[in-house]
């Protein structure tokens, strides 16, 4: 049994040929690659204006999105007890240079790719 055909409108029966520069191409490319797409299906969703899958997260950068959010909690709960009056200046100033020294190390990752 021969396989049904297909209907005129689902067929991808023109070709168009556009050129671009290197720049251009690299971007084009980059931007399918991070979305794990091939050009032309990125390009076509694109130009329909399909939605884009979402771009994939790799493992370092989800860790380092996490550290950031704990960081963020710990100044939210640092903030709170301060403006209550719940804490020792010492214990307060410690675990600022604590958070600083994070952020730093933080920082000195995200540069460093």
């Amino acid at each position: 049994m021969a396989r049904p055909k297909k209907d005129i409108e689902s067929l991808k029966a023109i070709r168009v040929n556009v050129r671009m520069t290197v720049n251009e191409y690299l971007i084009v490319s980059g931007n399918a690659a991070t979305l794990g797409m091939g050009i032309p299906d990125y390009i076509r969703k694109k130009l329909i204006g399909r939605p884009l899958p979402r771009t994939k997260v790799t493992p370092e950068d989800r860790r380092l999105f996490v550290e950031l959010s704990r960081i963020g909690n710990n100044i939210n709960q640092l903030s709170k007890n301060s403006h209550l009056r719940m804490h020792s200046p010492k214990k307060l100033s410690l675990q600022l240079s604590e958070l600083r020294h994070l952020l730093g190390e933080l920082k000195s990752n995200i540069k460093d790719k």
